[in-house]
């Protein structure tokens, strides 16, 4: 809305903001304190893995291991590094977010509308507020236009009120919205000094909700460290019992316990979250929270408005259809003297200066077509605002000369309920209705009044006015919406369209855009009371809701929540905020969309474009995929470890300890990157998109994925004492064993990250999808094998030795055995 600053309105000077800071402080909560890198480091160091690592440590310089003391220390560096970057990555992504995500307030200052980040308004500052924004802080009105606003925040009544600057309330509160038009106030009180934020300060101390996916993990790892305990004194007991060692038993014990530790797993989760929300930011869609993307990926259901998601809103005047000559004006004839009051009182019932679309177009018409621009001269001085089932609208002017305009538009049966007609009239302008609507143009009904009195009704409808005709716009499909929607249901998603248009109109969209539908448009009015078992049916199976209220949105929203259904339901205006909220998926237009329907979404496209929903499913989809596939590859290497450690102790083989925490670390620094950092820059599978949406419900890893996993660990498992066995059956020392064995887990993880990179395409056509990453990480792992096996202190370090040939194929050979099954498999499950 467009607004010129009174001379008298100058608003405060870069001076008296400093002053007004220094005094009062920034306009936001006590926020809970920023996480500083010394924070992150500090927590990093409270990971179990890392405590493990310090404690081996300990034990090592204690008993005289300075070298393995030494390298323990290192790999607390790495390990911390490696975290430390990681966490480092998610909080910067998450702080981008949440700067993305303040909204902006307008303010005068030195004669000059501003638009700043909320945080920064200031006690003194002139705000202005408008239709659909949200109040940002308490003050009291100077100047108002139709000024209405809703408290239900504050007074949980949902109604809205009036007010201006001679009401006896002339107060304004922070996290209040505007309903309607305008006003400029004075701030106040800001921050946690304003009535909300003497309530909300303690929202701070409420718990953020776990997703589900996060329950799921937080009770394996739980599992796993229940596991690794008893483990843990199993291997110690034992260990004590052959040797009468204690410190070697207790570092067999650790040793096992690092090997069965999945760490990898919550700094996965975290980083896939927070990075995947930062990089569909980069393209334009804002996930308020980063756990709301795992959410995105399973959506079944879209509930979409029409106007300005899939149409273009932009309300371009076709046509006009005069009652009295019973005839229809196309744009050339917009001039012709018999349309004049038409458009006059078109013009006249709408926003003296207009924000809505239709408004600005019929604004614009009346100045091309109307010989004398009477605008001027007459002053509104009431309104009935929109409202009704179907909703109407009535401007009241008068001029100087007490000439009055009284102009009504709204719905079109609306308007002809109001109005004094005959059946066979009413019928007349229904066919007209009918004809435009059929073509997918959005109609207004026109009308006006005579009203003398001075005592105006309470309501507009009981007014007597006099039918003048209808303005007809087209709002046509925005481009590229029909491969849009394509998309959507190649994705197995339902669509739903719930608008306040009429049934004809709305129909006519849907087919332009390519939406499927078999089923009739329900009206608003069939579903407002209707039981909610009949409710659920009907908004299980029918595609289009026409004539919708707010509380019917909500209803319908709910009702398919209660069907199980995943729902994201898309809105940019003030009455869209309650089924936003509602939706397991809020999603706002950024640019038109209203600042409550921002407020309540949980995601915000911000160039209005639909099509970038279909690209956050898919990152949804493309997360929550690389999370399991992280997962599995976890689970898969961590069994040949954990075995390769206890089986020989447990079994009384030649040697028992075959490896240290050394070696084990060294398979933890592979591990940790590959599945936190490889995984997750893995590209979307080329299926993805054409699958039916995963339950929600459903557990992040079934029966089936988790012994697809576990037998993938145990062949691994098996390869790998196979070499140790044929190691020292053809004379093959300590040393020797433990180089051999080594070496097959080593090249058996390469070949099962690049394995797992599908469970259903082939390792050759995931090729296809270019990862550098895994190139760098798979790189740098086999340079460093190299080194440890082929530079002689090194190797002595590690209690290895060098290769032959002969030796690196038998390695390669068990390892490329163990893992490459798998590929059969994928090949079986693919056509079979």
């Amino acid at each position: 809305m467009d607004f010129n600053v009174p001379k008298n309105f100058k608003g405060l000077t870069e001076a008296e903001i400093q002053i007004s800071r220094e005094k009062f402080g920034y306009n936001q909560l006590n926020k809970t304190e920023k996480t500083s890198w010394l924070k992150l480091l500090l927590d990093i160091f409270r990971e179990p893995m890392l405590i493990l690592l310090i404690i081996i440590a300990i034990i090592y310089f204690v008993v005289g291991n300075f070298g393995e003391s030494l390298f323990m220390l290192l790999a607390i560096v790495v390990v911390s590094g490696i975290s430390f970057f990681q966490d480092n990555r998610s909080k910067k992504a998450l702080e981008a977010l949440e700067k993305l995500n303040e909204p902006l307030s307008k303010v005068i200052r030195d004669n000059k509308i501003l638009e700043i980040p909320t945080h920064e308004i200031a006690v003194g500052d002139l705000c202005v507020t408008e239709e659909g924004k949200m109040i940002n802080a308490d003050g009291i009105i100077l100047h108002s236009n139709d000024f209405s606003v809703n408290e239900s925040s504050l007074t949980g009544e949902s109604f809205s009120v009036f007010k201006d600057n001679k009401s006896s309330d002339k107060q304004v509160y922070s996290g209040t919205s505007t309903v309607s038009g305008l006003a400029v106030f004075e701030v106040q009180k800001i921050g946690k000094e304003t009535k909300l934020g003497k309530i909300g300060e303690s929202i701070l101390s409420i718990k953020v909700e776990k997703s589900p996916l996060q329950i799921q993990i937080e009770r394996f790892l739980k599992y796993m460290a229940i596991i690794g305990i008893i483990v843990f004194i199993s291997v110690c007991a034992v260990n004590y019992y052959h040797t009468r060692n204690v410190v070697d038993s207790l570092l067999n014990g650790l040793t096992l316990a690092m090997s069965i530790l999945p760490e990898e797993i919550p700094v996965a989760f975290t980083t896939f979250m927070a990075l995947g929300a930062w990089k569909l930011m980069q393209q334009g869609i804002i996930i308020k929270k980063s756990s709301i993307v795992e959410t995105l990926g399973s959506t079944t259901v879209i509930c979409t408005d029409k106007t300005g998601t899939i149409t273009e809103n932009s309300m371009h005047l076709k046509a006009v259809y005069d009652f009295k000559s019973d005839r229809s004006y196309n744009e050339a004839e917009f001039s012709e003297a018999v349309i004049s009051e038409i458009l006059q009182y078109a013009m006249w019932s709408s926003e003296p200066v207009p924000f809505d679309p239709m408004e600005k177009t019929l604004h614009e018409i009346y100045s091309k077509t109307q010989p004398k621009d009477l605008r001027p001269y007459f002053k509104m001085f009431h309104e009935y605002p929109l409202e009704g089932k179907p909703p109407m609208m009535t401007h009241i002017f008068e001029n100087d000369k007490a000439d009055r305009i009284i102009a009504a538009k709204g719905a079109p049966e609306a308007i002809i309920n109001e109005c004094d007609l005959s059946e066979d009239q009413k019928n007349a302008i229904r066919k007209q209705m009918d004809f435009y609507g059929k073509k997918g143009y959005r109609l207004l009904g026109v009308a006006k009044s005579n009203f003398k009195g001075e005592q105006f009704p309470l309501k507009q409808q009981e007014i007597q006015f006099e039918f003048l005709g209808l303005v007809v716009f087209y709002d046509p499909p925005k481009k590229d919406i029909q491969n849009v929607f394509r998309q959507i249901a190649e994705a197995g998603i339902k669509i739903k369209v719930i608008t306040g248009d009429n049934a004809q109109t709305t129909e006519s969209i849907a087919l332009q855009a390519g939406i499927p539908n078999k089923s009739v448009p329900v009206n608003g009015d069939e579903i407002t009371n209707l039981p909610e078992a009949e409710l659920r049916k009907i908004a299980q199976e029918k595609v289009l809701f026409t004539r919708m209220f707010p509380e019917t949105k909500l209803r319908l929203v709910e009702a398919l929540k209660k069907n199980g259904e995943i729902v994201a339901m898309i809105g940019d205006g003030v009455n869209d905020g309650p089924a936003l909220k509602a939706a397991h998926i809020g999603v706002a237009m950024g640019e038109k969309g209203t600042e409550i329907a921002k407020t309540a979404a949980s995601v915000i496209l911000t160039n209005d474009d639909l099509g970038k929903l279909v690209i956050a499913i898919a990152a949804g989809r493309r997360i929550y995929t690389n999370i399991k596939k992280a997962v599995q590859y976890i689970i898969s290497i961590h069994i040949p470890i954990i075995l390769t450690v206890s089986l020989p102790l447990f079994l009384g083989w030649v040697f028992p300890q075959i490896f240290t925490p050394v070696h084990v670390i060294f398979l933890e620094l592979v591990m940790g990157p590959t599945c936190s950092i490889v995984y997750e820059s893995e590209p979307m599978e080329k299926n993805t998109m054409l699958q039916k949406p995963r339950p929600i419900t459903e557990t992040f890893l079934t029966w089936r994925e988790l012994i697809v996993s576990i037998i993938q660990g145990l062949v691994i498992a098996a390869a790998v004492l196979f070499v140790y066995q044929m190691t020292f059956l053809h004379g093959g020392n300590e040393e020797m064993t433990r180089t051999m064995v080594f070496t097959t887990l080593i090249f058996a993880n390469i070949l099962l990250s690049f394995a797992n990179r599908s469970f259903y395409y082939s390792m050759f056509e995931s090729f296809r999808n270019k990862n550098i990453l895994l190139v760098i990480i798979t790189s740098l792992t086999l340079f460093i094998l190299g080194v440890i096996l082929y530079v002689a202190p090194v190797s002595n370090f590690f209690k290895m030795t060098a290769l032959n040939v002969e030796q690196l194929l038998t390695a390669t050979s068990a390892a490329i055995l163990s893992v490459m099954w798998f590929e059969i498999y994928k090949l079986i499950k693919r056509y079979c």
